[in-house]
């Protein structure tokens, strides 16, 4: 598999925005200039508290900040996935991650799907469990069964994308004999990359629903030893790791005018492909204007070809 460039549509603002149709003229930018992914966040609400957000130990990042505060601006991510297949043709659409346990797991089935039929088979669903405890009390459920949560509403999905007459017993989603139409493109029902570092739950998920790997918090000093945990952990519940896809988050470089440094942002993709990286992601704050994103697009796209060695796609 090539090497892939993905890069953020900021579905959230500090404060409103005069009009959130510049998402749609991202993503039109995005893929006039060739990347081949947008990804976009999620969440529902905010507590007050957002201390969790850095702290690895309730599912956050360490040392991380959330962006907006709680009064930010946030639009619902698979909204916004149906607009952004609305008006592109190409681009892969991604969530990185959605909140999946916020979701009833019959109701996440079918919006999955219909947004794959929609997007013609462009629609891959990242799933994690979030940090935030207030924003699960708010919908009623458990922050402390979120794992749980998250394994029945896999296996359901699966199940409803996949069989004919649909049936699943769980603690938390239990159905018989039903129907669900449509299917999605591809037999094994839509893509699903699993955020989380490398742990064995997390592999276990991977093994059984997983085309891609969306790990925590790596750096290019960790990330080798991060990989060849996950896939020992991986082929430990007798799964192969070869074609799960593995993503790496870019960090941010400027030069000293903070402009975009691109040859420090992509140096080290090489060495991380050779470990074991199939896509690359970068959450660089995007201009609003069409032209204005396509140009910071078509810059990104030229220097990531040049360094993976891939030839350069048409944009016509």
């Amino acid at each position: 598999m090539r090497p892939q460039l993905s890069v953020s549509i900021r579905n959230y603002a500090q404060t409103a925005p005069a009009d959130w149709r510049h998402v749609l003229d991202q993503a039109r930018a995005a893929e006039d200039a060739g990347v081949d992914r947008v990804y976009v966040s999620d969440h529902v609400l905010f507590g007050g508290d957002l201390a969790a957000y850095g702290d690895p130990g309730s599912g956050g990042r360490a040392g991380g900040a959330q962006p907006t505060g709680p009064d930010g601006e946030w639009l619902e991510a698979l909204t916004v996935m149906s607009a952004l297949a609305a008006v592109t043709n190409r681009l892969l659409l991604g969530t990185n991650v959605l909140v999946a346990p916020l979701r009833p797991p019959v109701l996440l089935a079918k919006m999955a799907a219909s947004l794959d039929a929609l997007s013609h088979g462009r629609f891959e669903l990242g799933v994690g469990v979030g940090w935030q405890q207030a924003e699960y009390a708010a919908l009623g459920l458990d922050f402390g069964r979120r794992g749980a949560l998250l394994d029945e509403q896999l296996a359901a999905c699966k199940e409803l994308w996949t069989a004919p007459v649909a049936r699943y017993a769980g603690a938390h989603v239990d159905f018989e004999d039903v129907h669900m139409m449509p299917k999605p493109v591809r037999p094994g029902g839509v893509p699903v990359w699993i955020g989380g570092s490398a742990r064995p739950v997390v592999a276990r998920r991977l093994a059984a629903y997983g085309a891609g790997w969306l790990p925590w918090s790596t750096t290019p000093d960790t990330f080798a030893e991060a990989v060849g945990q996950m896939r020992e952990l991986v082929e430990a519940q007798g799964a192969s790791f070869d074609d799960v896809q593995v993503a790496y988050a870019l960090p941010n470089r400027f030069t000293d005018d903070r402009g975009i440094d691109l040859e420090a942002l992509f140096a080290d993709v090489p060495s991380l492909v050779e470990q074991g990286a199939t896509d690359f992601r970068t959450g660089l704050r995007v201009p609003h204007g069409y032209d204005e994103a396509y140009a910071m697009f078509s810059g990104l796209v030229g220097q990531f070809d040049e360094v993976i060695g891939r030839p350069v796609l048409s944009t016509n």
